[in-house]
């Protein structure tokens, strides 16, 4: 009996790293103090890809898709550091329910999740390669769903809470007309 518990804690300790299910959520909410502007989270599918860029860890939910939307932004609008800039995938809207059923049920249980936040939709492959580029720099954490429907996941990237694009624009002009 001691030598298989033994046992099995030496496998688990050699399998590679992996959040169990019901700690997603205390994994989301250690990790929002230290998240800021330019660091991402993904609100994935299930057969969205592992990704190996450094900054870049993905977590098992076992959840449905849209209970995590719901949660992510939650703890997002908490967090007084940071907005979610919402990415959807460009492909979604030419998605039916003849190639992937449920995808208009979907569609209609996303909408009002997102309908208050700033929204883009790109293609797929953009995304991806977007993400990956920051993850060489920046953090970024994947929260993979049950979702088995196509192009449904929801890239938030993070931007300043306190500081908006046009406070920017307005500093770089007065900086710039100082030279």
């Amino acid at each position: 009996m001691l030598k298989t518990f033994l046992t099995m804690m030496l496998l688990a300790a050699t399998l590679p790293a992996q959040t169990a299910s019901p700690s997603w959520r205390a994994r989301l909410a250690s990790a929002m103090p230290l998240l800021g502007h330019r660091n991402w989270i993904l609100v994935v599918d299930s057969a969205y890809p592992q990704q190996v860029s450094p900054g870049v860890e993905t977590i098992e939910t076992n959840a449905s898709q849209i209970d995590v939307v719901r949660i992510v932004l939650a703890a997002i609008n908490r967090a007084p550091q940071v907005r979610p800039v919402v990415f959807l995938d460009a492909e979604l809207p030419f998605v039916t329910d003849e190639d992937a059923p449920g995808v208009t049920t979907y569609r209609a249980e996303v909408k009002p999740l997102l309908q208050d936040y700033p929204l883009e939709q790109l293609p797929h492959e953009k995304i991806i390669a977007d993400i990956d580029d920051a993850g060489k720099t920046f953090r970024v954490l994947v929260l993979k769903t049950n979702m088995t429907i196509p192009y449904t996941s929801v890239f938030i990237r993070l931007d300043c809470k306190y500081w908006s694009a046009d406070q920017e624009k307005s500093l770089r002009e007065k900086m710039a007309a100082t030279k």
